[in-house]
């Protein structure tokens, strides 16, 4: 056995699950603020400067709430289903390139050559869990909010699924670390950046590409709203229509579980949208484009960082969205993934691949 390979996994899980955990706390910090100024309000600021102690107040609270199990619901399945909820959000990271190189140890946990068929693999799992939840609460909104949940996560998997074939279709890879280097080379795909090595012909290849490959970010964007039950797509939940939906019979931890599921989500679909769209750890300047030399630490840090503030740029985007925007009716939810979505899609690809096979982009 590896022993110095299986001690750096373990670094970088421990590493990297920290850091997941303390975004989502914070998230929720961060949302509450945002909420609060655009509704004029103030927020938490009780608990520690600027409140940015309330994430640990809402642990605590949520480790001495009573944890209450309903006499009429399936039990079995009810504590499995915040379980599977969780869980999905947290494996997905593994296959996130957020970074290059950190001394000699590549900054990913898993580096699998078909790292997005895992992703999507992986985040279909999650709808089981809030299928279960509403199945086991064994009372009508909850199951509403569990047939709306199934509907919709399937529906929009599908346009999310479609929207990236034009991104491996132009990187000729399923590898997302190979994604990141190739946007470092020709330029971001959701920005038509000049990449610092890109020559004339292969600029102005890009510049052709990109509204396809813009047009992809903005269907995947979409989709992770509805992916992740997001508003203007929070139908599962829909507080006002279903008191909170499949969640609503569940407290304490479990209840908790739920939350953190729907930040770790966030966070892991901003990180997908990072490195697929926006050049992962790259930045066009500074030679910060290509993967740090071995043994250097610097470079490897700075690119780490620059993974995490574009991340964090998306991920405020998606809390800034759920203020700003009304909810849509559960019809125009459907008609826009069927009707739009997923033939915008399709076109797209066929757009792509016949600028591929005239020689653009080749």
């Amino acid at each position: 056995m590896d022993w110095n390979f299986v001690l750096f996994s373990g670094l970088k899980i421990l590493g990297v699950f920290s850091v997941l955990m303390f975004i989502v706390a914070y998230a929720v910090w961060v949302e509450r603020k945002v909420s609060a100024a655009i509704q004029n309000r103030h927020g938490p600021n009780r608990f520690g400067p600027f409140g940015l102690l309330q994430p640990a107040a809402d642990a605590v609270k949520a480790f001495l709430k009573e944890d209450f199990t309903p006499g009429h619901v399936r039990k079995v399945y009810y504590w499995l289903a915040p379980a599977i909820v969780m869980t999905p959000s947290i494996i997905v990271i593994a296959v996130i390139p957020f970074g290059s190189f950190l001394g000699l140890q590549k900054m990913v946990i898993a580096d699998l050559n078909v790292g997005v068929l895992y992703t999507f693999g992986i985040v279909s799992l999650g709808v089981y869990g809030i299928v279960l939840a509403g199945y086991a609460a064994n009372s009508k909104y909850p199951f509403l909010g569990g047939i709306r949940s199934s509907a919709q996560l399937i529906s929009y998997e599908i346009a999310m699924g479609l929207s990236v074939i034009p991104v491996f279709l132009l990187t000729g890879t399923l590898n997302l670390s190979e994604v990141v280097r190739y946007q470092g080379e020709h330029g971001w795909l959701a920005l038509p950046f000049i990449a610092p090595h890109q020559t004339a012909h292969g600029l102005f290849q890009s510049l052709c590409l990109w509204p396809f490959t813009f047009l992809s970010f903005g269907i995947f964007l979409a989709a992770a709203f509805a992916e992740t039950n997001r508003t203007p797509f929070d139908l599962p939940e829909a507080e006002q229509e279903l008191a909170g939906g499949y969640n609503v019979e569940y407290s304490s931890m479990k209840f908790a579980l739920f939350f953190m599921g729907e930040y770790a989500n966030m966070t892991a679909a901003a990180a997908l949208m990072t490195t697929l769209f926006f050049g992962g750890w790259t930045l066009p300047f500074a030679g910060l484009d290509q993967p740090a030399p071995a043994g250097s630490w610097v470079t490897g840090i700075l690119h780490i960082a620059i993974f995490l503030v574009k991340m964090l740029t998306i991920l405020f985007t998606i809390i800034w969205v759920r203020w700003m925007w009304p909810r849509f009716r559960y019809d125009q939810l459907m008609g826009l993934g069927w009707k739009r979505f997923i033939p915008l899609a399709l076109a797209n690809i066929i757009a792509v691949a016949m600028l591929l096979w005239a020689g653009i982009g080749s």
